[in-house]
This record gives C-alpha cells, structure tokens and sequence, in this order.
C-alpha cells in the first residue's frame, strides 16, 4: 500500500463497518439486500452518525466565528497601526498582536473549515471503498468489513437503473441517460445547498459593523467558491459519494437554519428578526429580562412624549404646598 492508502486504511475501515451495521439492519427489517435503496439508506444514515458526531465542533465553529466578529473593531485597529509599514518586523509584530487577540476570545480563524476537515477523511474512505467495489466483486473478495457478498450485492445494486459506484464521467454498466441525470442533479443539489449555507451566515448572521471588515469579503468569496469546487470535483464522485455529500450539505444547511433562527449574533439580521417574533409573542428581547425591557420601553415613552416622569411626593410636601 502506498503511505495514503495507509493513512486512509481506518477510516475505510470504519466506512466499511458502519455501511455494514445499517445494511443489516435494514436487510433485517426486510429490505432487499441487494437493492439499491437499501445501500442508499445505509450511506445517508452513516451521513447521519458523521454529521452528529461533528455538532460539538459545529457549535464551536459558531463560537469561534462570533468571537471574530466581535474582534473586528480591535483587528481594524491593529491593521490600522500597521497601515503601510511592509518591513518584516512590523508584520511579525501585527500577528503577533492578532494572535494575542484571537487568544484572549477563544477565537480561531479556521474554525470554520474544521467541520469539513474532520469529514474528509470519512469522505475519502467512502469513495475508495466505492472505487473498490466492482474489482472486489469481479475477484468475489471482500472490502475490509464487508464480505464478498455484500459486495457483490453492492456491485448490483442499482437506483433508478444507475450504479451507485458509477460517475457522471464514468457510468458504468447501468443505464447511461440515469446515471448522468442522477450525477447531474446531486452535484447540482449538493453546490446549491452548500451556497445557501453560506449565504444564509452572511446575509442574516453577521452584525452591520462585521459587514464592513475583512473577514465579510472572505465569507462572501467562500460563498462562490465553494459551490464551483463541489461541482467541479463532484464530476468524478461516484453516485453513492454524492449521496453522501449532499445529504451532508442539507444537514449543515438545516443545522445553521436552526442556531442563526434562534441563537443569532448580536446585531445581526437574524436577531432582529427573532426579537420581532418574541415581541409577537409578549416576550422581551434576547438577553434581557420583562423588567428590564418595559423599563426601558416606559423610558422611550416618556423620551416621546417630550416630558419626565413625575417623581412621587410625600404627604408633608403635599401638605405644604397646599398651605402655600
């Protein structure tokens, strides 16, 4: 084997043993083992147990994320110390200084790519257990945890007349017009979702002072160009990889659905929209309690009104005034 091959050889493993564990379960519950949705059903429940064993990273991905929007005004300042100085030195000294104030939040630049970083290995033991299928099945061998006839089962099984280790380069020996429509409307599904997700953090996730800086641009440049790599490399994935993929995708994008409704960043879209809802409902603004929120609505009231709000006056006072 070469050193990649070694590198990747446990996560093909486990991709072998959990494809095993859900294709018995649901040969078990009476599906046909041989049929291609049973396979299917297998790959997206492993999506399933990929994608909840990365929620503990996915929630630190958002902290870490809001962490660096709250530093932008303090990075616009150290950019700005720096402004013009390209001597060695001087850009030591700015990321030295930038590190620090990462440090002192808890916040990391590439927070944001760990989910995918820590998929990638499972994602490429998947499309090499999927590569190896029909040279396994023609030598009636077995792949990892996977025995030979699961495997040859794999290699015949077909959904909607396409094979599931065919590409849309490479169709296989399935039905050609399937397979390419198949590849074709998951890649388009999986570089469609995985924009949504990307614009859905920019465009209601962000604080209108966080718009402004660096950080902004690169998530809005990310928005673009994540899309064409899934499509351009999804020409290559077999059709079970892009299940995978795709089914990845919409989780992610339902996920941040559901923390940026209701958990958002202060100062975002999305928290005004989910204050307008708690409104709806009688409830106060996010981090406040009911009695601070109608102290401060009685005082944008009396703002209104032009007036103050009359202090009370004790019964000896009122006595004396009305001696007078």
């Amino acid at each position: 084997m070469n050193p990649i091959d070694i590198i990747l050889w446990p996560f093909k493993w486990i991709v072998s043993a959990v494809l095993w564990v859900f294709h018995s379960l649901f040969t078990a519950i009476g599906m046909d083992p041989a049929s291609g949705w049973t396979w299917v059903l297998a790959i997206v429940f492993m999506t399933f147990v990929m994608r909840i064993l990365t929620v503990p990273l996915f929630l630190k991905q958002i902290k870490s994320m809001r962490g660096m929007q709250e530093l932008q005004p303090e990075m616009a300042k150290i950019q700005a110390k720096y402004k013009g100085k390209k001597d060695q030195l001087s850009r030591q000294a700015m990321a030295q200084e930038q590190m620090a104030l990462y440090k002192s939040k808890g916040a990391n630049p590439l927070s944001s790519c760990f989910p995918i970083i820590v998929q990638m290995p499972v994602f490429f033991g998947l499309l090499q257990v999927l590569r190896g299928v029909p040279a396994a099945s023609g030598n009636h061998e077995g792949i990892l945890v996977l025995s030979a006839d699961m495997v040859h089962q794999f290699n015949d099984a077909f959904i909607l007349g396409a094979p599931l280790f065919s590409t849309l380069t490479h169709p296989g020996n399935g039905n050609h017009t399937s397979t390419i429509a198949l590849a074709i409307i998951m890649i388009v599904a999986m570089s469609l979702s995985q924009f949504i997700t990307q614009r859905q953090l920019t465009a209601k996730n962000m604080s209108a002072q966080a718009k402004e800086s660096p950080m902004y641009r690169q998530q809005q440049m990310l928005m673009y160009l994540f899309p064409i790599i899934f499509a351009v490399g999804g020409i290559n994935f077999p059709l079970g990889v892009l299940v995978y993929w795709t089914v990845s995708n919409f989780w992610a994008m339902g996920q941040q659905w559901w923390v940026i409704r209701n958990n958002p960043t202060a100062g975002s879209q999305a928290e005004k929209e989910l204050n307008e809802r708690r409104a709806a409902k009688g409830l106060p603004p996010v981090g406040k309690s009911r009695e601070e929120h109608e102290a401060e609505l009685e005082a944008q009231r009396e703002r209104a009104q032009g007036g103050q709000r009359n202090q009370p006056v004790s019964k000896n006072r009122q006595k004396k005034k009305k001696k007078n």
